[in-house]
């Protein structure tokens, strides 16, 4: 059947070989090594000439179903399940450049984001050039020879900034550089990244895939519209395997020797997340919005900060890019820390904790958690405040989350 929709797709994706049992899931391959009848068999494997699951640490059946699942509701040319979405930017970007190179990028990142640039990668040799990603003039200053891709986040976390995706694809494709976009807060089911240029897709499966924080994982998707060429790294890897070159390099030698796989258990979650992945995100981007229109009637906010409402200078992009699922993610801010700190302090119902997408509501202070690490005077540059709360909606009745926000702010004095 064809124009099948997302979750149809999801949930009649077959296996690439049949159970003999007829699980309707994919079982749980939760093994290292794989027996081939004969030496020959073993040896084709490993020359990359036979399909089949030698290690774990390389390829796993269930793991691999996570995969296919992916690559069939985005027509990706391929996809690759890592252990960490940290660890699928790391894989990627290693993968695509190498020191002397550059990527051209903003300070509007999530907090290990930065980190990963500006100490593990810098220290290696790799530099990351910060700029405006909303000004395309800037960014063109910024690219030279040595610039590999631009990398960007969708939606910023915490900043919640969105930038322009076809102005950035264009700038790319004019310089034959990799587009390369971090899609975690609008996962495949809001956002086709490949239909707006975006050449390597990332995200953390920790997040809605996991369906309610099950587990921790990253997916790289390759969009399969780069030609490898023009990558001087790749360019070699590009005349024998052409599409095929990304995907080739992290399975035969980035992702095989950081050993930053999926585990087999982790996967089999994950799978299982994804099919009620639409259901979870319908409710919570409904959630967030009403949440968002109660906070910006309150007296006691002193701003609020979501691109799905119409106050946002982001709001008419946000649309155009992701319809009417702008996110769950949004912030406010208060008076002080100390106010944001006593009204954390007296929710009932939301959650204290640092993850984002659960199936429940969850709140921080970004300044003095996920960013605590960094000097006043980069935060600043980074758009984080010590006024500033961060709120990821999840699925609960948003009646029940507004009376208990609600309740917390009137206790302030």
């Amino acid at each position: 059947m064809k124009n099948l929709k997302f979750i149809t797709k999801i949930l009649h994706n077959k296996f690439l070989r049949e159970d003999p049992y007829g699980s309707m899931h994919m079982p749980v391959y939760d093994n290292v090594a794989f027996e081939f009848k004969t030496a020959e068999e073993l040896e084709q494997a490993f020359l990359g000439k036979n399909p089949g699951h030698m290690y774990s640490r390389i390829t796993n059946p269930t793991v691999e179903h996570l995969e296919q699942r992916i690559r069939a509701v985005t027509d990706a040319a391929g996809v690759i399940a890592l252990s960490s979405g940290m660890a699928a930017i790391t894989n990627a970007i290693l993968a695509i450049a190498g020191s002397g190179d550059n990527i051209v990028t903003s300070k509007h990142l999530f907090g290990n984001t930065y980190s990963l640039f500006e100490k593990t990668l810098k220290s290696w040799g790799l530099e990351a050039r910060y700029t405006d990603l909303t000004q395309p003039d800037l960014v063109k200053g910024l690219v030279d020879d040595k610039t590999k891709a631009i990398f960007f986040e969708t939606i910023t976390n915490p900043q919640l900034e969105v930038v322009s995706i076809k102005v950035l694809s264009k700038l790319a494709l004019e310089r034959g550089i990799l587009l390369i976009a971090d899609t975690t807060l609008t996962p495949p089911y809001v956002f086709n990244s490949g239909e707006f240029g975006v050449d390597i897709e990332i995200l953390s499966s920790t997040k809605y895939m996991s369906g309610g924080a099950t587990s921790v994982g990253g997916i790289i998707i390759d969009n399969g519209k780069y030609d490898w060429r023009k990558n001087s790294k790749l360019k070699d890897d590009a005349k024998k395997y052409g599409p095929s070159t990304f995907i080739n390099k992290l399975r035969s030698e980035v992702y095989r020797n950081l050993g930053s796989c999926l585990s087999p258990h982790n996967a089999f979650l994950q799978s299982v997340g994804l099919e009620t992945l639409p259901l979870r995100v319908d409710t919570s981007c409904v959630n967030v919005q009403k949440i968002a229109e109660f906070l910006e009637k309150c007296p006691r906010v002193k701003s609020v900060n979501y691109p799905g409402l119409k106050s946002s200078k982001y709001y008419k992009i946000a649309k155009e890019q992701f319809g009417d699922k702008t996110g769950s993610l949004l912030t406010f801010d208060l008076r002080s820390k100390e106010e944001c700190f006593t009204f954390m302090d007296k929710l009932r119902l939301i959650r204290r904790a640092t993850n984002l997408q659960d199936n429940r509501t969850l709140i921080l202070h970004p300044a003095s958690t996920i960013f605590c690490e960094y000097s006043d005077d980069l935060k600043r540059e980074m758009g984080v405040r010590e006024t500033m709360i961060r709120l990821s909606a999840g699925i609960e009745d948003a009646r029940d989350l507004i009376f208990d926000i609600k309740g917390a702010l009137e206790g302030l004095k």
